[in-house]
């Protein structure tokens, strides 16, 4: 029977990994992991639905005004926030297990959705760049919208705008984003790595044996 799939985009179809990011972008400053740590705590603030990065999320500042505001807080270089908000595109590059599920889950029939904090030009970004897109009938960038996850509105936007049908089935890195979901009306798996989830959609008749 077909069913409904929604995924999260970064750290679940495509590779996020901001500590590893940071020392690649920044050797001579970023010498460890604990710094890696750090500059991660100082600049995303753990992404709650207040914090600068979360207004870049939503569309409506544009980089140039978020490193700024990020400089201020924290007193980390201005130009090094622009070279890393530049920097992240290059490296949200697909996960192959999650595209190869993307595939699957298509193949048997399923309807597939995306649900993603992203700014716009880094959805632009993709959707130009991963040809995979066409796989989905359709999503939701937060910047489009301007509603963000965890927060309720953007779930109740996709469930207006998609012909969801029952509990679709929803992936995503972040516990309070599966918490929302579920707070929804929908099926939460946290996402680990793609055999895992794999195995929890087999095990929901999602996927055969």
């Amino acid at each position: 029977m077909s069913k409904d799939v929604v995924f999260d985009l970064g750290g679940v179809v495509f590779r996020w990994q901001p500590l590893v990011l940071l020392q690649e972008l920044f050797p001579e400053q970023v010498r460890s992991e604990d710094i890696a740590h750090e500059w991660v705590s100082q600049i995303f603030e753990t992404f709650h639905p207040e914090a600068d990065w979360a207004l870049f999320d939503l569309g409506r500042i544009e980089p140039e005004a978020l490193a700024l505001r990020i400089a201020a807080r924290t007193g980390l270089a201005e130009a090094d926030l622009l070279r890393l908000i530049d920097g992240i595109p290059a490296h949200l590059q697909p996960i192959p297990g999650t595209v190869d599920l993307i595939h699957e889950l298509k193949a048997q029939g399923h309807r597939l959705y995306y649900l993603s904090n992203m700014p716009a030009g880094y959805a632009d970004h993709l959707m130009r760049k991963n040809a995979f897109f066409s796989q989905f009938e359709e999503g939701i960038f937060s910047a489009h919208v301007h509603q963000i996850k965890p927060l309720p509105d953007i779930f109740a936007t996709a469930q207006a705008r998609w012909p969801v049908r029952g509990k679709p089935v929803f992936i995503d890195d972040v516990q309070h984003n599966i918490d929302a979901a579920e707070q929804h009306g929908w099926q939460g798996i946290r996402f680990e790595t793609p055999d895992q989830v794999r195995k929890a959609l087999r095990g929901r008749g999602y996927l055969g044996a």
